[in-house]
């Protein structure tokens, strides 16, 4: 029996999100045999989980769909989260990480009208480039948000997981959802966490398609091996997050144009399902077999047909060895800090008795 893990789901066992694209995916796999899995929906709101699951159990009543809380923008939320994967399994085949956020998107308007009229509009549509930047916020964790949702989190929480993740003799597979808008111009080695640019979003994304490269280096001789998929332009809640001020009736007069793009491009899947493709596509394939410096992004043509093509990252090895370098040194840091943190909860919570006793 396989068992799965999508990120924010787990016979095959595999960890997953539980919205958009990853409850697409779910679906997907759960239609083909939902005897064969065992899912684990990761999420940071339970509510959504529960609905998630409701709506699985609603088509698939035999699937075995277990729920996991987290937030992957909190170190703490994290480590408990893994601690409760390696309790509940003694492995895991698949795990995907797609929790991913675009907080306080600024929208350009002048630039969007400009590009409609321009030869990169199809570009326009399809990356964001140049309407879209993001102000990003900071965790509790004195984190940039988007760097830690959408990197840094994911980092940890392999690194908790190899226990159930590497194993003699068996293959597991980590799938990173990248994206088209995954750009080398906004990723910078010496500013790791984008606190100095506009562009967090592109640079979380540039960034989990080197650390992937960098992640093969370094496991794929204890059977892990990673691959980053692109699910093309999908209207999602993060998209629709994009123009939180457009009125519903212009987004569905919008549809029409995108449907006509789709006619130039392949990249236009537009729908869950179809962005879900590539996911699904690399669930069937042997991870040994994949090219590490490819992106596998799903494609859906002019006439509705969907299909899976690699295409070349523009990443380098001695980039993502120096990326992984300095999240291990994050890492260590962040670690030192939370243990520091319990320990100052211990002495607090201790205190008072020994003043009542005095």
């Amino acid at each position: 029996m396989k068992r799965i893990s999508l990120l924010h789901y787990n016979k095959l066992r595999c960890v997953f999100p539980c919205s958009g694209i990853g409850l697409a995916l779910c679906e997907r796999l759960l239609s083909q045999d939902p005897e064969g899995l065992q899912l684990c929906l990761a999420c940071r709101n339970m509510r959504r989980a529960e609905a998630a699951r409701s709506a699985l159990l609603t088509s698939n009543p035999t699937a075995q769909i277990a729920l996991l809380q987290m937030d992957t923008s909190s170190i703490s939320s994290v480590i408990s989260a893994a601690q409760e994967v390696r309790l509940r399994y003694h492995r895991l085949d698949y795990l995907y990480l797609n929790a991913g956020i675009m907080p306080n998107p600024q929208f350009d308007v002048k630039a969007f009208f400009k590009g409609l009229f321009s030869s990169s509009v199809i570009t326009m549509f399809a990356t964001g480039e140049g309407i879209l930047t993001q102000k990003d916020g900071v965790t509790a964790d004195g984190l940039q948000e988007v760097f830690a949702t959408n990197l840094f989190g994911h980092f940890l929480l392999i690194r908790e997981l190899e226990p159930v993740l590497c194993h003699e003799g068996r293959t597991s597979q980590l799938v990173w959802t990248s994206s088209s808008n995954a750009h080398r111009s906004a990723f910078n080695l010496e500013d790791l966490q984008h606190r100095g640019g506009a562009q967090p979003y592109s640079s979380s994304k540039y960034a989990s398609d080197l650390l992937s490269l960098a992640l093969n280096t370094h496991y794929n001789k204890q059977g892990l091996y990673s691959s980053v998929i692109c699910p093309g332009f999908v209207m999602t809640n993060l998209t629709y997050g994009i123009l939180p001020s457009f009125p519903a009736f212009l987004w569905t007069l919008l549809m029409p144009v995108f449907w006509l793009i789709r006619t130039f491009t392949n990249t236009f899947t537009l729908t869950p399902y179809n962005g879900a493709e590539a996911l699904f596509w690399l669930f069937k394939q042997k991870p040994e077999s994949l090219d590490p410096y490819a992106k596998y992004h799903s494609l859906t043509s002019g006439l509705g047909h969907n299909y899976t093509q690699p295409r070349k990252m523009d990443i380098d090895l001695e980039t993502s060895e120096s990326l992984y370098e300095k999240l291990l040194q994050l890492e260590s840091e962040v670690r030192k800090k939370l243990q520091e943190k319990q320990k100052e909860a211990q002495n607090a919570h201790v205190h008072p008795a020994e003043t009542d006793s005095s």
